[in-house]
């Protein structure tokens, strides 16, 4: 009944309400990045309810566009913006490859005006295409079979036109890598060592979710390679694709091929996102965007419905003065501005809060223990679920308060999903309403005309708007229930700023330097914190979100260096100063 008496009010409101504000020239986005990911095609890997999945992202710039591959999409996209995806479907493997795998972790690679792909394999007899029009679909092949295979493969064109392919993917043997002949794609010589993961001295290379190593090796695999002033940056993931902290690490030599150069490996991940609600930034890619700035793009975790349902996130990359490689993940599940609007040291995004935090949830209704608060715990392995996906049901968050909201990221959850592998033609419909007092709704956004695959659809508005409850009706699901992991509204709340944290404290033991209990005084009105941490005090480039807690057990460091360690306090209306750089040796 009350379902029915909301539809009527809800149709009746709407006549006195405003139109869509969604902005048109849009200057954010947020991870994990919205694109039509495929379900699994594994029957097998179903067992616990059926899913979306990707991982091994590659992004390459060609011509001035993006192009995205990643595993078992059966095709892949483009976009002029890094914000609209246009996907192409596409199967790369011919009727010889006898595997389920459609470019599982595919290798993108450019030589001269040539984009060329190829997918995981440890067999010799796997195509390498290659297309000059990728934007239109056209394709063909370079080699019929490859000579040489390679799980995780990846191509480096040198400045001196060499062309390169590394791959790699285990526990027990290293990276490796080899000169191939840029015109029959031959290997010149045999394959070369490139890293052995090290998990003795670098902490952040143990298995396990706290790094606690207890039953496996840790794998490397995911390689890559970037040329940055001189120097050659090779990159690989570790240490395994289901944990919070899975990450790429860099080592910096002085040649494509390290088996005859010294190398220095970074301390600390490339990219970490050991926290927040996405969590993971492992097995990537670098690329830079038409105004020479560097993004990585790798794969970010939920794990929940199996070990292999992933997503992936975009973050901003570079190099300092001292050639150091850094990606910034802090706030890396926050607004952050596209490449259009990213400046050369300036902020990573405009500073919108997440205002709804652990705050009041109403919902239509509720499937077993799907409960509604689990759609504001920054979370994206929990979700609540209607009991259905009819046209009304609705979830409603309340911010406390008059708050300012400036943009809306809806994440869905797969809850009875039917689909097996990539999807074409499905979509997802739905109105955000907003309301000052829970009783007289305005349409924020109108969506029930949408006829795209939206899973982590992101919506920034045109012009902020001055509101206290937000709600999202469900039209139409693709598959499932009406379900959601993640309804987050950002913007400000309005109010005071987290004070400035006292008392960190660090304490590293000769036992095992490679670990830290930290602890800090709590901030009463704070509900997270970045600590940000690295080897060098003006070198903080590694982030950790910390909801609710004032302790962290922290096992990343290099057992064999000092360490500078920050916090701040963050809150729905900011972020605290930051406190005094703390060096623990």
């Amino acid at each position: 009944m009350a379902k029915h008496l909301f539809k009527i009010f809800l149709s009746v409101s709407l006549l006195f309400s405003a139109a869509c504000t969604v902005s048109a020239q849009q200057k954010t986005y947020c991870n994990p990045i919205n694109v039509d990911y495929g379900y699994t095609p594994f029957e097998s890997f179903t067992e616990w309810g059926k899913h979306r999945a990707t991982a091994d992202p590659v992004i390459v710039n060609y011509k001035g566009d993006f192009f995205l591959f990643s595993t078992n999409q059966w095709g892949y996209w483009h976009s002029a913006d890094m914000l609209n995806w246009k996907f192409h479907e596409r199967k790369f493997l011919r009727p010889w490859n006898k595997t389920k795998d459609e470019l599982c972790a595919p290798g993108v690679g450019i030589i001269g005006d040539t984009m060329v792909v190829f997918g995981s394999t440890y067999t010799k007899n796997f195509t390498l295409w290659g297309s000059t029009d990728p934007k239109g679909n056209k394709w063909f092949p370079l080699v019929d079979s490859l000579e040489i295979g390679g799980w995780d493969p990846a191509f480096f064109t040198d400045d001196d036109g060499k062309f390169y392919m590394y791959n790699g993917s285990s526990n027990n043997y290293p990276m490796y890598g080899v000169e191939l002949d840029r015109k029959t794609f031959k290997p010149k010589g045999t394959r070369t060592p490139m890293y052995l993961l090290e998990s003795w001295r670098y902490g952040w290379q143990r298995f396990g979710e706290y790094m606690d190593n207890t039953f496996l090796d840790p794998f490397a695999e995911g390689a890559w390679m970037t040329k940055h002033n001189g120097k050659y940056y090779f990159q690989y993931g570790a240490p395994g694709t289901e944990f919070s902290g899975y990450s790429d690490g860099v080592v910096v030599g002085t040649k494509p091929l390290f088996y005859d150069t010294p190398t220095t490996p970074q301390s600390d991940p490339l990219s970490y996102k050991g926290g927040g609600f996405s969590r993971g930034a492992g097995h990537g890619a670098t690329f830079q965007d038409n105004n020479k700035n560097y993004w990585h793009i790798s794969t970010s975790i939920i794990c929940v419905k199996n070990t292999w349902e992933r997503r992936m996130g975009i973050w901003p990359t570079g190099f300092d003065k001292d050639d150091v490689m850094w990606t910034n993940t802090a706030f890396g599940d926050y607004p952050l501005y596209l490449p259009s609007e990213r400046k050369e040291d300036g902020p990573a995004g405009p500073g919108w809060m997440l205002i709804n935090y652990k705050k009041p949830v109403t919902v239509s209704s509720t499937l077993g223990g799907f409960n509604a608060n689990n759609a504001v715990d920054e979370s994206i392995k929990t979700y609540w679920s209607a009991k259905t996906a009819d046209n009304g049901e609705w979830i409603q968050t309340d911010l406390g308060s008059l708050a300012t909201v400036n943009a809306i990221q809806i994440n869905y959850a797969d809850q009875d999903a039917e689909f097996l592998g990539k999807q074409t033609g499905i979509y997802h419909q739905y109105k955000i309403l907003s309301s000052t007092d829970g009783k007289k709704w305005t349409v924020l956004v109108d969506k029930s005309q949408n006829k795209t695959d939206v899973p982590h659809d992101y919506i920034e508005l045109q012009k902020p708007v001055k509101t206290r409850f937000i709600k999202m009706v469900n039209i139409h699901m693709p598959t499932g229930k009406f379900a959601i992991s993640g309804l987050r509204v950002f913007g400000n709340g309005n109010g005071e700023k987290p004070t400035k944290v006292k008392n960190l404290i660090v304490l590293r033991t000769e036992k095992d330097k490679r670990s830290a209990y930290i602890k800090w005084e709590p901030v009463d009105n704070a509900f997270a914190y970045n600590l940000y941490y690295g080897t060098a005090p003006d070198k903080l480039y590694n982030c950790i979100m910390i909801h609710d807690f004032n302790e962290y057990w922290f096992k990343a460091m290099d057992s064999q260096k000092a360490y500078y360690f920050a916090i701040e306090a963050i809150n729905e209306n900011g972020v605290s100063a930051k406190t005094e750089v703390k060096k623990v040796d």
